[in-house]
């Protein structure tokens, strides 16, 4: 009975190959590792933050009120004026045709103490008349913003205003297209809280 042949050896190549799976083994598992690693990193980073948009609040300005001019009341410690001088003046005695009267009016405290007094159109009126034609007056077309004007007289003071009169007629309300005055004489009156100035007399050419 013949002895049993030996295995061939392997060959040089397959020794190569197997070295190679040995090694390449723990190469891969190295690989392996950094690549966990690397990835579960980059997952564990927090995330940028969100975007916050910036509001602006605007707060809302309150309107303010606007205030009442004051009367005059005991409130303002001033007392109302009780002694009042009035005076109208024309600057000419007669005027030619197209030449208008300028009248000025003089309001003067001649109480011993400073008072309030309205000389607005609510209160003040002058006023033109021819006989008994009232031809016009302050009053007839005078603004809101006019009707109320208080002012405050030391005693012994005066307070001045001029007017042109355009030779113009008027009436309340303030209708249009009324007659012009005719030539003749007419006489120019200043009232003021019940207080009445000599009348002014002139003439239109």
């Amino acid at each position: 009975m013949s002895a049993p042949r030996p295995a061939p050896r392997p060959s040089a190549a397959v020794y190569r190959r197997r070295r190679l799976v040995v090694l390449g083994i723990p190469l891969l598992v190295v690989v392996l590792v950094v690549w966990l690693v690397a990835g579960r990193g980059s997952a564990d980073e927090p995330s940028s933050a969100p975007k916050t948009t910036a509001t602006t609040t605007t707060k809302s300005t309150p309107k303010a009120t606007p205030k009442s001019t004051p009367t005059p009341t005991a409130t303002t410690g001033v007392p109302d004026c009780t002694d009042l001088k009035l005076k109208v003046s024309a600057d000419d005695a007669s005027y030619a045709a197209g030449q208008n009267p300028k009248l000025t009016t003089t309001i003067t405290n001649q109480g011993k103490e400073a008072c309030l007094v309205d000389a607005g159109t609510d209160e003040a009126a002058l006023v033109i008349t021819s006989g008994d034609d009232r031809v016009w007056s302050s009053q007839d077309c005078a603004s809101e913003a006019s009707a109320y004007r208080p002012l405050l007289l030391a005693a012994g003071e005066s307070v001045k205003d001029s007017v042109t009169w355009k030779r113009v007629r008027s009436e309340e309300q303030c209708p249009k297209d009324l007659p012009a005055p005719k030539s003749g004489t007419y006489a120019a009156t200043y009232t003021l809280s019940g207080v009445n100035a000599a009348p002014e007399v002139f003439t239109l050419g």
